[in-house]
């Protein structure tokens, strides 16, 4: 239908009612009707540009919306609201306002609230998981943003869809490393323990599993483990490869993989420069001590990002068998055991040098 024929029906139907209600003449009315309760440029007082969360339960008849938006200083008149509602119905009969949470500011005109309301857009929450997290720091975090309790999220995350997501491995007793690492948005009213699990596995389906369906060498669970210990390890870049390349040397080998991070899961601690890990740390039994276990721990122990299962898939090929921290992010690598403990001694001396 043409806007002109629109305009003609607005002025036969609205204006007519909205002067037998106000009195006023019609379109001066509505034009102060619809018009924002503050300006956006004028300083009015302090608050006038003030963005406020308005939250519309599933169900809200459109006339309890627009009285709780007058309530709330957000518009100006319920009557224009409830005319605008009639007008919009009239033109998308399909259509109609939705349930959310909502960022309204009294210097928005009415009609372009109602538009946002009926149009669905509403409150999006961002939160970002950095590679390396663990479902725990996940957790936290999670928290801390006021989102849910951490508890809630190792209960959702200890959960396996293998129905929604057929390609997880069997048996595995949590999602650690399939949580995929990166930044989301979810609409206020929807961020649920469940949800954010499910966004995540979503995004790992979509960047991970697609990476490693164009060449499976390894099982999926091998894979992603293997990735998560290179996440933890490498710091450097134009390490990680070399890194991926010793842990695929030792396996290949049955030599035990000796990594940290793992050490440092099964335990619950983080080791530090000034604080690393003990022998009696490292001689503890633990399915996650890859001192005293060879292979692979029994889980990811973190969520590694695309680079790290890129490496972890193909790993570059080196003579390398053993690699010591510097405690700037990059590595001593080292081809025998010999040469390992030289640089272990050099490394420590380093530290102990006043």
């Amino acid at each position: 239908m043409k806007s002109g024929l629109w305009k003609g029906l607005f002025y036969l139907v609205l204006l007519p009612a909205a002067m037998a209600v106000s009195g006023w003449q019609g379109w001066t009315w509505w034009s102060w009707a619809t018009s924002p309760i503050h300006s956006a440029l004028a300083n009015e007082r302090p608050s006038a540009d003030k963005t406020m969360q308005i939250q519309i339960p599933q169900g809200t008849p459109a006339q309890q919306i627009g009285q709780d938006l007058e309530s709330a200083g957000l518009i100006r008149s319920s009557t224009a609201w409830n005319l605008w509602t009639r007008w919009r119905a009239f033109q998308d009969p399909k259509g109609g306002f939705q349930a959310g949470v909502y960022a309204l500011s009294p210097t928005q005109t009415l009609t372009d609230i109602a538009n946002q309301i009926w149009l669905g857009e509403v409150v999006q929450l961002s939160f970002t998981i950095p590679e390396g997290w663990s479902r725990q720091q996940m957790a936290e975090a999670l928290e801390a943003k006021g989102f849910f309790p951490a508890s809630a999220f190792m209960d959702a995350s200890s959960k396996i869809p293998v129905n929604q997501y057929p390609w997880l491995p069997q048996n595995i007793p949590h999602l650690e490393g399939f949580l995929y690492p990166d930044t989301y948005q979810l609409p206020a009213e929807q961020i649920t323990p469940e949800a954010v699990v499910f966004q995540m596995l979503n995004r790992f389906e979509q960047k991970a599993f697609s990476l490693y369906q164009q060449q499976p060498t390894v099982s999926l669970l091998e894979w992603v483990t293997l990735a998560s210990i290179v996440e933890k390890e490498a710091v450097v870049p134009e390490e990680r490869g070399i890194i991926a390349g010793v842990f695929a040397n030792r396996l290949e080998n049955s030599i035990p993989l000796g990594a940290d991070p793992t050490v440092e899961y099964g335990l619950g601690i983080e080791q530090t420069p000034e604080q690393p890990l003990t022998f009696d740390q490292v001689n503890t039994p633990s399915p996650y001590n890859t001192y005293i276990n060879p292979g692979l721990p029994p889980t990811p122990i973190a969520s590694p990002g695309q680079a790290s299962l890129e490496a972890a898939l193909k790993p570059e090929k080196t003579d390398y068998l053993y690699f010591v921290a510097r405690y700037d992010g990059t590595h001593v690598f080292s081809r025998t055991l010999a040469e390992h403990e030289a640089a272990q001694a050099d490394i420590r001396d380093r530290i102990d040098s006043p």
